[in-house]
């Protein structure tokens, strides 16, 4: 069954999680048989790909995708600097980086 087989981390948020555990004990007691978390997850994942371009799954990467960005975006913000009180951090004086001063 899983001649080319490939590994794949997947992060997921844990209300996801818990729900796909919820959905694998449901299909431990119908089947009466050993069904792993991994099973169901494949299952969905397998499932969702076949409906296609079904509104609701594309709602949902679009909901996913906006989330990165925004998070992707306050990363690449700089941090509000605190205001600085009599010159400290300036440069000393003007010239060349790593002139002397003169007096």
């Amino acid at each position: 069954m899983f001649e080319d087989k490939a590994r794949v981390l997947l992060v997921l948020p844990q209300e996801v999680l818990d729900r796909a555990r919820v959905f694998t004990g449901e299909a431990i007691s119908k089947l009466k048989g050993p069904v792993s978390l991994q099973m169901v997850l494949r299952a969905l994942i397998d499932e969702g790909l076949k409906r296609g371009r079904d509104r609701t799954l594309v709602t949902n990467i679009e909901g996913q995708m906006r989330a990165v960005r925004a998070i992707r975006s306050r990363g690449r913000r700089p941090a509000a600097a605190a205001p600085r009180s009599n010159g400290a951090g300036r440069r000393a004086g003007k010239g060349r980086v790593g002139e002397a001063r003169r007096p």
